[in-house]
C-alpha cells in the first residue's frame, strides 16, 4: 500500500513539474474569450470594428461584435489586433540549427533535442505551421502533436529525394560508386535525403516517405546551393523519373514539389505534373507564364544577402549570390502574370537566422503591401497546404479568423497591417500565442 501511495505520490509531483515547465499545456479551459479586439481576419486589407471572439474545442465557435456570454477565460485584448497563426510554407525543422558537419556525423539524439528546442522557439515568434520541405521531422511532428514537445504544427514531406551528385546528395567522392540496393549513406539512413537514380527508385523512395506520414512528397528538380557537387545550373531527374513520383503521390491523393531554380527544371517539372515550385529564382519569362496558365504554386522565398549560406564554403556561398540576385526577379515576374505566390524562409544551419523569420516576413514589403504579405503567411499558405487532400495531418481551416476555423491564434500589440516591422520582435508585440485553442503565451496574464 505504501509503494502504491509512494507512486502516486511521484505522478502527482510530475504532473505539477511539467505543469510548472509548460503552463500552455496545463491551460484546459474549455474556452477562451477575447474581449474588444480588432481582427486582421487574414484576408481582408483592413481590420474589423471591436470584436469579441470566443475559441472553444480547438476551433473558433463565435465572432461577434456584441457580447459574447460564455464561461472560461476571457482575455482584454484592449483594442489590440487579433490575427492568424503565422505559416511558413519551406521550412527544415531539423536542419536550421545545427552544422552541415552536426547533422551528417553528429548524435542523433542531440540533433533531435535541438530541434525541438528550434521548435518550441519558432512557435514562439509565431509561426503556428510550418511546411517541412526535407528532413527527418515524423518524430518531432508526433511530439509537438502529443504536446511532449511546444512546436507549430508540421506538414513533413520527409526525405528529400534526389539523384546521384544532386542537391541532397553529400555524400563524399571516397564513397563513390553508388551500389543501387546497397549500403545506405549516412544522411539517407536518418532520413535526411534519399538518392534515387531510375524510375522505379523514386516510385520506392517516394512511397517509403508517404508510408511515414508525408503530407506532401518533395524532389530536388535542379542544383541547389548547399550541396557540394550540384551546381545550380544542372538539371536531374528526368522526365519519367519525376513522373513516377507524381504517379506516387497522386495514388495518395497527394502532390509533389520540386526544389527547382532554372528554366529547365521548372519546365520539366510541370511536364511531369508538379504542382509546387520551390525557389524558381532563375525562371525566365516563358516559365513564369507557363506556371500561371498551368496554375502551379510557386513556393519561394525573400532572399536578399548570402546569410543564408554562412555556414557554408566560398563555392556555395558563390551560388547563393547568384540565387540572392535573381530575387527581385521571380516576384516581378510572380506579380505580372498573377503566379500563386506562398512564402517561406528555407533557413538551414544557423539560428540566428532563424531568429529573423518574422524579418524575412517583413521584407516582402520590397514587393507587396503589408497586408498582402500578412494574407500571403496565413490564408494564401494554408490554401497552399490544402493541397495534400487526404493526407492533410491537420483537418480543418488554418490562416484565417473565421468562425470553424482552428484556433491558431497572435494577440498583437500594435496594427501590423499600419506597421508590418512588429513582426520582427514577436517577443515584445506578439502578446498572445495560442495553436489549436491552447494558450502558449499570454503576456497579459497577471
Amino acid at each position: 500500500m505504501s509503494g502504491l501511495k509512494a507512486r502516486a505520490g511521484l505522478a502527482a509531483l510530475l504532473a505539477t513539474l511539467l505543469c510548472s515547465a509548460w503552463p500552455a499545456l496545463a491551460q484546459q479551459d474549455s474556452a477562451v474569450l477575447f474581449h474588444n479586439v480588432r481582427i486582421f481576419d487574414g484576408k481582408n486589407a483592413a481590420l474589423s470594428a471591436a470584436s469579441n471572439v470566443l475559441v472553444r474545442d480547438r476551433k473558433i465557435e463565435k465572432i461577434s461584435t456584441g457580447d459574447i456570454a460564455a464561461a472560461g477565460q476571457m482575455i482584454d485584448g484592449g483594442g489590440r489586433v487579433l490575427m492568424p497563426g503565422l505559416i511558413d510554407a519551406h521550412w527544415h525543422a531539423m536542419l536550421v540549427r545545427p552544422t552541415p558537419m552536426a547533422v551528417l556525423a553528429g548524435d542523433i539524439g542531440y540533433n533531435n533535442l535541438l530541434a525541438a528546442s528550434e521548435a518550441t522557439a519558432t512557435l514562439m515568434r509565431g509561426f503556428t505551421t510550418v511546411r517541412d520541405m526535407g528532413g527527418p521531422s515524423f518524430g518531432l511532428k508526433r511530439a509537438i502533436d502529443e504536446d511532449l514537445v511546444a512546436g507549430p504544427r508540421i506538414y513533413p514531406s520527409g526525405a528529400m529525394i534526389t539523384i546521384t551528385g544532386g542537391h541532397g546528395d553529400f555524400r563524399q567522392i571516397a564513397d563513390l560508386p553508388r551500389t543501387i540496393g546497397g549500403m545506405l549513406s549516412r544522411m539517407e539512413r536518418i532520413g535526411g535525403s534519399m538518392v534515387a537514380d531510375s524510375p522505379d527508385e523514386v516510385r520506392v523512395r517516394a512511397r517509403e516517405q508517404l508510408m511515414q506520414g508525408a503530407s506532401q512528397v518533395k524532389l530536388t528538380a535542379g542544383g541547389g546551393v548547399a550541396s557540394p557537387f550540384s551546381p545550380l545550373d544542372v538539371s536531374t531527374f528526368t522526365e519519367p523519373e519525376l513522373r513516377a513520383a507524381v504517379e506516387a503521390a497522386d495514388n495518395w491523393g497527394t502532390y509533389v514539389a520540386t526544389h527547382a531554380y532554372t528554366p529547365v527544371a521548372i519546365q520539366r517539372s510541370i511536364a511531369a505534373g508538379v504542382k509546387c515550385i520551390e525557389h524558381g529564382h532563375l525562371m525566365d519569362e516563358a516559365s513564369a507564364k507557363l506556371i500561371a496558365e498551368k496554375g502551379i504554386w510557386l513556393s519561394t522565398q525573400p532572399f536578399l544577402d548570402i546569410s543564408g549560406a554562412a555556414a557554408l564554403g566560398p563555392a556555395e556561398q558563390d551560388k547563393m549570390r547568384q540565387v540572392v540576385a535573381g530575387t527581385d526577379r521571380v516576384y516581378a515576374l510572380a506579380k505580372k502574370y498573377g503566379i500563386k505566390t506562398a512564402f517561406g524562409t528555407d533557413v538551414l544551419f544557423s539560428k540566428a537566422l532563424a531568429d529573423k523569420q518574422g524579418a524575412m516576413l517583413a521584407a516582402l514589403t520590397r514587393w507587396y503591401t503589408p497586408a498582402e504579405a500578412l494574407t500571403m503567411a496565413t490564408s494564401t499558405n494554408a490554401e497552399l497546404l490544402s493541397l495534400s487532400g487526404p493526407r492533410n495531418p491537420y483537418p480543418g481551416k488554418l490562416g484565417v479568423v473565421e468562425e470553424g476555423a482552428l484556433a491558431d491564434l497572435l494577440l498583437v500589440d500594435g496594427n501590423p497591417l499600419d506597421n508590418i516591422k512588429l513582426v520582427e520582435d514577436p517577443a515584445k508585440n506578439f502578446v498572445v500565442i495560442m495553436k489549436g485553442g491552447k494558450i502558449y503565451k499570454n503576456s497579459l496574464a497577471h
